[in-house]
């Protein structure tokens, strides 16, 4: 009997036939990891999870988006612990069964040809409110909310639960569980690694000075701010393979006066490129404190990650309203990033790398064998 050919066989041999294609279309090496493109898919939050477990929702949501071509797809912000979680519905992997529910889904995203990565995360001061659409209030305790944990007792605003300041103890706890995740990450089948330290959420709230008031080895320096997320990295290291690539998601500026800086991202990017553990830094911005105006506009974000990837050795992905391919490739193009991460655009184009292929005249763009006959523009 002939074995069943896979779409990512059948891709590879078309990619062995490809000639010099758009910078956007062309494979990165990523420690032992190849990513056919330089087009990943965001990590975005669905709130769609029970007790942290993948479903239903979750792979036809990932397998959707692998199937649309691009070389990487990540996983939504998945908490490390349960006090970790954004709202009672965001993914979790803290234990064995969350593992072996996202375990298929894995097996899905390889099939398609991309490569299937996961962000870890900590909700911090964040943590314990309704999703989205039922208007992220604060959830208490008697609803099914918690005591959210921070660097200090003071809250994100007047409106959330004021958390835990947590001692030398909690935050080793924390760490630990990152590293428990990291190695159910690598038991699963995971091939990259995301350590979210962006958007006001725990690790970025303790190397922020406008979130992090503390006067202990965890405060007050910048190199004293960032050892939650340095002891953190070393903890996953010995759990994540040496041959596995580890991104780190950073705010790379506050948008506040007085807060973390370019020059600070700079800084600490210097920090992770000396521990050798770390590959990507994906360049966001803002969320430690609320009421910050910013005027978002396509590419708002790139520059943050072409002065990472200028002033240190390490590559970064570029994140921020990137809509057209044309746009994504010169970035790429330009060296002002190593790879571009979409999120509100491929959520509105499943099949956005496909297209972008298309228009930018790639040969090696991955069409699912099934869809084939659609290509046809």
């Amino acid at each position: 009997m002939s074995k069943a050919i896979s779409n990512a066989d059948v891709n590879k041999r078309r990619n062995q036939k490809a000639g010099r294609d758009p910078h956007l279309f062309r494979p990165l090496e990523l420690r032992s990891v190849t990513l056919e493109n330089r087009i990943g898919v965001s990590p975005m939050c669905q709130y769609s999870a029970d007790d942290g477990l993948a479903n239903d929702w979750h792979f036809a949501h990932l397998g959707k988006l692998a199937a649309g071509g691009p070389g990487l797809v990540f996983t939504e912000a998945t908490a490390v612990e349960p006090r970790g979680r954004i709202t009672p519905h965001c993914l979790g992997l803290w234990n064995n069964e969350q593992r072996d529910a996202l375990a298929p889904i894995i097996r899905f995203i390889e099939d398609q040809g991309a490569v299937p990565g996961i962000q870890l995360a900590h909700a911090g001061r964040k943590a314990s409110i309704t999703q989205p659409w039922e208007g992220n209030a604060p959830l208490a305790p008697e609803d099914g909310g918690w005591q959210p944990t921070a660097p200090t007792s003071e809250a994100f605003s007047e409106e959330h639960n004021a958390p835990e300041a947590m001692d030398e103890a909690a935050i080793a706890e924390v760490v630990s569980a990152f590293a428990s995740s990291a190695a159910r990450a690598r038991e699963a089948g995971f091939k990259v690694i995301e350590i979210h330290g962006a958007h006001g959420y725990l690790i970025n709230s303790f190397l922020s000075p406008l979130s992090n008031r503390r006067d202990d080895q965890y405060g007050g320096s910048l190199e004293n701010r960032a050892r939650l997320l340095l002891e953190t990295i070393a903890a996953m290291r010995a759990e994540w393979p040496k041959d596995l690539p580890l991104f780190v998601r950073l705010s790379a500026i506050d948008w506040v006066e007085g807060g973390w800086s370019l020059d600070d991202s700079v800084a600490l990017a210097k920090l992770l490129e000396a521990t050798g553990d770390v590959d990507v830094i994906d360049c966001s911005s803002g969320g430690v404190v609320p009421g910050v105006r910013i005027k978002p506009h396509p590419g708002y974000q790139v520059p943050f990650a072409e002065a990472i990837k200028r002033r240190t050795g390490l590559m970064s992905a570029a994140v921020g309203l990137i809509h057209e391919p044309e746009m994504a490739e010169e970035i790429i193009a330009n060296g002002r990033a190593d790879i571009v991460l979409l999120g509100r655009s491929i959520l509105h184009n499943p099949h956005w790398p496909l297209h972008a292929g298309n228009r930018l005249k790639a040969t090696n763009a991955r069409w699912p064998v099934q869809y084939e006959r659609a290509n046809i523009y």
